[in-house]
């Protein structure tokens, strides 16, 4: 039971009989005529209260509610963001070190061919170093070969001339170096 309830209950036993109601409220000392204004002044500012100021207070503390409601929906929000966020701050860091892995696996295969043919290169380089002195060796030898023929030729053209005694004509030396050649080749 509420208090207006209450209130109705105590006006109707002060207004129904008066020996007995009257006889209770003077032993307490209650003036009924002072009491019912009072509950009525009550009433009415109660009244008043409830329409300027409880209301306004419980707007403002439904607002209140709300708002925290809301703040706490955001903060609920903001963590699942914030968690998601770390989610993906973990899978760009992967696809990061993934992409990092496949540059220096590019970069060694790239190094290593790179030295394989700086290999390949200098291979080439040194055997043509090698053919070509070759090259210039059996030229040098061809130009010993030659000299030594002319050196032979006029060895046995000097000894023939010492030996026989006689001078030997421009046919006779070309006939002896044709045979000496033909019989010193190295």
């Amino acid at each position: 039971m509420n208090f207006i309830d209450q209130s109705i209950m105590i006006l109707a036993a002060a207004g129904g009989s008066e020996e007995g109601s009257g006889n209770i409220l003077e032993t307490l000392g209650v003036d009924t005529p002072k009491l019912i204004a009072q509950i009525i002044i009550f009433l009415i500012v109660f009244l008043i209260l409830r329409k300027f100021a409880f209301g306004p207070v419980r707007q403002i503390l439904d607002e209140r509610k709300e708002r925290i409601a809301q703040g706490e929906d955001n903060l609920k929000k903001i963590a699942k963001d914030l968690e998601d966020a770390e989610v993906k701050k973990g899978e760009v860091i992967s696809e990061a070190n993934a992409k990092a892995e496949l540059l220096i696996g590019e970069a060694k295969e790239s190094a290593e061919a790179l030295a394989e043919k700086k290999r390949e290169e200098a291979t080439k380089e040194a055997s043509a170093i090698v053919a070509k002195a070759h090259e210039v060796g059996a030229l040098e030898q061809e130009q010993l070969r030659a000299e030594l023929k002319r050196d032979v030729g006029r060895l046995i053209i000097d000894t023939t001339t010492k030996v026989t005694g006689k001078i030997l004509t421009d046919d006779d030396q070309a006939k002896i170096n044709e045979e000496t050649s033909s019989q010193v080749s190295l």
